[in-house]
């Protein structure tokens, strides 16, 4: 079964935010929400070793989704391509899977009274087009692809930057799929976030 997923390069990343920007102009994400948050971690270490990288944090695509559980009315759910949504018309706001994702990274929409979240911007990749933050990225830190397709791109760049440097948002018994790629000689990579 394919498994896709966004890998980020964060020996790339500068930090722009032009991926949480492209998210909300192509998904019209309310002002005060985000479906993609850069998150800055660190400075840390001791001076004059000062370490720090910028962590775009969206939905983690789940392999055991913690947010599809917990919805009372089958809102939250994976589509036929494996990639959890929300089915807005089921969604009665209830925000249990706001609560159950370990992460954070679903919105509310006050205006719609949903819960909404990333979709790998399932419009565009539908016709074969790239995720609107993939796309937009000045970095070229980003990929996209099926984690069990060894062609795709986000499966050629995690083989290309080695295990020792893959790292994923922690797990705490729902396996995250998003992968981010942090070599060592840039950064330690920070399991908890500050």
């Amino acid at each position: 079964m394919s498994h896709y997923a966004i890998v980020v390069d964060l020996d790339r990343c500068i930090g722009c935010h032009g991926c949480e920007i492209a998210c909300k102009n192509e998904n019209e994400v309310e002002l005060g929400s985000f479906w993609n948050k850069v998150v800055q971690v660190g400075p840390f270490g001791d001076y004059p070793h000062l370490q720090q990288y910028f962590l775009p944090v969206m939905c983690q695509q789940c392999a055991d989704s913690p947010c599809t559980h917990v919805c009372p009315t089958g809102a939250s759910y994976r589509d036929e391509n494996n990639v959890v949504l929300v089915d807005k018309e089921k969604c009665i706001g209830c925000k249990y899977c706001m609560m159950a994702c370990p992460y954070g990274v679903r919105s509310w929409s006050p205006s719609e009274n949903v819960v909404e979240k990333c979709t790998l911007c399932g419009q565009l990749t539908s016709v074969g087009e790239q995720p609107k933050c993939v796309a937009a990225c000045c970095g070229s830190a980003r990929f996209y692809g099926d984690l069990d397709d060894p062609a795709s791109d986000a499966s050629k760049a995690l083989a290309a930057a080695g295990a020792n440097a893959v790292h994923r948002l922690k797990d705490v018994g729902n396996a995250p799929q998003t992968a981010y790629i942090l070599s060592s000689k840039y950064a330690a990579w920070k399991e908890e976030i500050d």
